[in-house]
């Protein structure tokens, strides 16, 4: 069972730039809900709340109660905009998770047995393709992380998602290769580092796409505060 965190919000009907930025002034983060063919819901956020959320190191893939005017809405976090100079948090994006919803989320990769990798012992460096691994599972059972073992890898050694333990009731959203994870490399570098590189194209993103219809000032960089 996922985690789940509360936030306390506040409905908001006036949009646009002027209203945003007076959001802000008064200490909250202006922020909109969508997804799941719903209306889209806008509420504010006390900045400091947010700020906190922010910081823990599960906070886009872990689910959140969403309390606005007496109801509870299940979100999860999609992009919380930040300003380019103070790092503030400026927006945030939320998406509608239904009870039995499957969502897409980064999960963190954690290496195991380090201290016992033949390729690390004799020198070989851990070359990390993807410290994170995008993948589709049920909302209510996020996996914390996804861990991979090195207690056998040698130098030269590439290590794939397959070689990875992971929940049965998620699937990763790449599914046409077997792609790398981390590669043991020589010392000084070498052609492992370039096959790594090589085998991995650019990732497209998927899940809920942004709301066409934003105002001027719950548009992706358009609150800059």
């Amino acid at each position: 069972m996922s985690d789940m965190t509360s936030l306390v919000a506040e409905d908001r009907t006036a949009v646009g730039k002027g209203p945003a930025q007076a959001l802000r002034q008064t200490g909250r983060v202006p922020g909109v809900v969508y997804g799941e063919k719903k209306e889209q819901l806008m509420f504010s956020l006390e900045a400091r709340a947010l700020r906190r959320e922010l910081q823990k190191p599960r906070f886009y893939s872990t689910l959140c109660q969403l309390e606005i005017g007496g109801k509870s809405v299940r979100v999860l976090p999609r992009e919380v905009q930040l300003h380019p100079v103070t790092d503030e948090p400026v927006h945030a994006d939320f998406v509608y998770v239904s009870r039995g919803a499957s969502v897409t989320v980064e999960v963190p990769v954690l290496f195991l047995n380090e201290d016992e990798c033949p390729g690390l012992k004799r020198g070989g460096v851990l070359n990390v393709v993807r410290r994170e691994v995008e993948l589709v599972c049920p909302a209510d059972s996020i996996p914390e992380k996804i861990e991979l073992d090195l207690a056998a890898a040698d130098i030269g050694d590439s290590l794939h998602y397959s070689h990875a333990v992971v929940p049965d009731n998620v699937e990763p959203t790449i599914t046409d290769r077997d792609f790398t994870i981390a590669t043991i490399a020589a010392p000084s570098g070498g052609a492992e580092d370039d096959e790594a590189e090589g085998e991995e194209g650019v990732e497209g993103e998927e899940g809920a796409e942004a709301p066409a219809d934003a105002d001027e000032g719950d548009q992706a960089g358009g609150d800059e505060g």
